[in-house]
């Protein structure tokens, strides 16, 4: 009963943090940075400080995002990687603290181990790279010489990392107990509903995940809106796997969407697909051209169908309310759908796709160049959809018929998805080279992508260079270790299986559990090649071994670099509106505020996820200079314009989360990241803005019309995380 005491003598104190909202203070030397250039300094930077028995010294360690193709940089393990940048003053001679010669700065974790070395430094600023640990320490210390490979001598500067701040939410879990008063029959009255079925409500609550134990009273809860899935049709078709459609200039298509049937976790249940497709067809067609496509909807939903990426006809890019009236269920609308840019896309639902593109609504649009040599060599290209499902038992989890669930984090899935199937099987020969065409089509969750060899973590023997993303090719290709694709993006990526036998394409993370305070790995199969022992013909070690830059795409790129310094015109601040939330989310997020990590990378609070819905949460984009929000923001441009734009991530907003970040009808590119120049330009239309992240893009304005901007996790737009601006001729 004494602990019990104690935490209820703490409740008026953490009272107080909880609906006060305050984040962290930010000491004076982290304070300075600008986290409109340089990122949240609460997040991203560590102030140096002495300790008692130093009389100077002070400083900054601010965590700089590396150069890399995609939107975060991690290792394949997952883990995040940061270049660190020193700024330190004041440090007295080392010679008068003893017998040293140096100050060497390092980095470890809280258990002091392993320590890596930084290098040498003094007053002034150093820049080193790279670290990739969960939680650590900087240190500077004074050395016997610069040269010390050991940390052995006096520590002058020290500071943490902002997600050493995390602590266990155990006050945040006795506090949610002590107010249930459901205990643990609300547990197990949850657990029977996750296992048995919906409940009254016609709900099926999702299942706790594994690693992650929630409070009782969060078992007690339910969405505010009733649970939408589609009727159980007996005389739905059997969803066939996707066809190509090779389609010439001018021809003509129909796309339906209709209830399927999948075998999901061994149980036949209703679903979705485009002409009884899971996924829909791929679309095979030649840039330049053009197709019309008859859309029929046969869901329970109006919708549209935008055509994700392509810089087409205003009037046929399946916005809603802004391109054309919503489809009703029964209706249809013709499409003429226009191809200007070689690259890959894909075709999806643009309203309520919550719920109808996580039931199996999209496809691959692969538009080819007419250049034979648009892409280095390959023996043949592989088309991979990457998707999630949330499943309970045998049961999908409902959907927020009035309005969507998972309204603040995104709807994680528990079952990992390629092609619509729980793993992608291919046979390759040794030597071969595979295109991988890679589409994240998920709600939320971001993926971390590697090759293994089989009962070999760590070790692939695939060599892998991203070519291309989104709307074109890079001006030089780049080696990878792994591939980090955001909600919509696409990246075309080549692989050689230089050895033979089975290798496993991994999706691999850090999840947090924020009950204990702990980060783990969570490490899923996502796909297996079986590699030959016979060689593929022709060898092409020779050229897939040089690392290709187009001159036409430099060329592009250096045409719009006087461009790349220019002021911003426009920022967007993005942030949570949070209503009436259930108790006791509010305390255990208040909890989670003092730490952000930059992304979410899988869904360990489920319960938590699952029950806030539209009507309880608002996501905004802010116009920072106006003051106005998400469809009251009026911006103007013209056809030929250049457009600087600012994406700012509030990371004091009550649960700050990833977002990307996507542009109808235009092409971007990525100019800086927290201030740092992006040295992997290439068009895109969709952006990964981590939490705390600055992101600047310079957009290239071609297309006239009404366009939107929005997030694209798909429970964010749906709660109202959307815009739109206006180019005229």
């Amino acid at each position: 009963m004494s602990i019990l005491r104690a935490r209820c003598a703490l409740l008026p104190i953490l009272w107080v943090a909880v609906l006060s909202g305050e984040q962290p203070a930010v000491t004076a030397a982290c304070a300075a940075l600008d986290p409109r250039v340089s990122g949240d300094a609460d997040l991203y930077c560590i102030d140096l400080l002495p300790p008692l028995d130093i009389e100077k010294g002070a400083g900054r360690a601010e965590l700089l995002p590396p150069a890399t193709p995609f939107g975060l940089a991690v290792t394949p393990a997952g883990e995040p990687q940061h270049d660190v940048r020193l700024t330190l003053r004041d440090l007295p001679p080392p010679a008068t603290l003893g017998a040293f010669t140096a100050y060497v700065a390092w980095v470890t974790t809280p258990q002091m181990f392993p320590v890596q070395r930084l290098g040498e430094v003094g007053n002034g600023q150093f820049t080193f790279g790279r670290v990739h640990f969960d939680r650590f320490i900087v240190l500077v210390t004074a050395e016997p010489a610069a040269t010390a490979a050991t940390q052995r001598g006096r520590v002058v500067l020290r500071g943490t990392s902002a997600s050493m701040r995390m602590q266990p939410h155990d006050v945040a879990f006795t506090l949610a107990g002590m107010l249930d008063g459901g205990g643990d029959a609300a547990h197990a009255d949850h657990a029977d509903h996750a296992a048995h079925g919906a409940d009254p409500g016609g709900w099926t609550p999702p299942p706790m995940y594994p690693e992650v134990a929630m409070p009782p009273a969060m078992m007690r809860l339910r969405p505010d809106v009733s649970s939408y899935l589609p009727a159980d049709a007996a005389d739905a078709p059997l969803a066939r796997p996707r066809q190509i459609l090779r389609l010439k200039d001018g021809e003509a298509l129909t796309l339906t969407a209709a209830p399927v049937r999948r075998q999901i976790a061994g149980r036949s249940v209703t679903m979705l697909g485009f002409n009884g497709q899971y996924p829909g067809p791929l679309l095979d067609v030649t840039e330049q051209s053009s197709v019309t496509v008859t859309f029929v909807n046969h869901t329970d939903f109006p919708t549209a169908i935008h055509w994700h990426g392509l810089r087409l006809d205003n009037r046929f890019d399946g916005a809603p309310h802004v391109t054309q009236d919503p489809v009703p269920p029964g209706g249809r609308f013709v499409y003429t759908v226009h191809f200007p840019d070689a690259g890959l896309y894909w075709y999806h639902p643009h309203h309520r796709e919550d719920a109808l593109q996580d039931l199996g609504l999209y496809g691959n649009l692969l538009v080819r160049s007419r250049e034979p040599d648009f892409f280095g060599p390959a023996h043949r290209e592989e088309a991979l959809m990457l998707d999630d499902l949330l499943v309970a038992g045998d049961r999908l989890v409902g959907y927020g018929r009035e309005s969507p669930t998972h309204a603040l984090m995104g709807r994680f899935g528990n079952h990992l998805m390629v092609n619509g199937e729980p793993g992608w099987q291919t046979r390759a020969r040794r030597g071969e080279v595979v295109r991988l065409l890679l589409t994240n089509v998920s709600s939320t969750r971001v993926f971390n992508l590697s090759f293994e060899r089989a009962g070999r973590p760590g070790r692939s023997g695939v060599r892998m260079k991203v070519v291309a993303s989104d709307l074109g090719r890079y001006p030089r290709e780049a080696w990878i270790d792994n591939i980090t694709i955001a909600p919509a993006e696409r990246f075309i990526v080549d692989a050689r299986f230089e050895q033979a036998g089975d290798v496993v394409l991994v999706n691999r993370v850090r999840g947090i559990d924020h009950i204990q305070a702990r980060f783990f790995e969570e490490r899923r199969e996502v796909g297996r090649v079986t590699v030959e022992r016979r060689a593929a013909a022709p060898d092409l070690g020779a050229a897939y071994a040089t690392l290709r830059e187009p001159p036409g795409v430099a060329a592009e790129m250096e045409a719009m670099r006087r461009h790349l310094s220019r002021p911003v015109d426009h920022e967007l601040l993005v942030t949570l509106q949070a209503g009436n939330l259930p108790f006791p989310l509010r305390p255990m997020m208040a909890f989670e505020s003092v730490y952000r990590n930059p992304v979410e990378w899988t869904g360990t609070m489920p319960e938590m996820d699952w029950v806030v819905t539209g009507r309880q949460a608002q996501w905004l984009l802010r116009d920072t200079a106006t003051g106005r929000t998400n469809m009251d923001i009026a911006w103007r441009f013209r056809v030929g314009d250049v457009v600087k734009l600012r994406f700012v991530n509030d990371r004091a907003s009550l649960h700050a989360m990833h977002h990307p970040m996507h542009i109808h009808g235009q092409r971007f590119l990525v100019v800086s990241t927290n201030g740092v120049p992006n040295p992997h330009l290439v068009w895109k239309d969709t952006v990964l803005l981590p939490a705390g992240f600055t992101t600047e893009v310079l957009m290239e304005v071609t297309n006239p019309g009404k366009w939107m901007l929005h997030c694209h996790v798909a429970e964010h737009i749906e709660t109202g995380m959307r815009m739109v601006f206006e180019v005229t001729p």
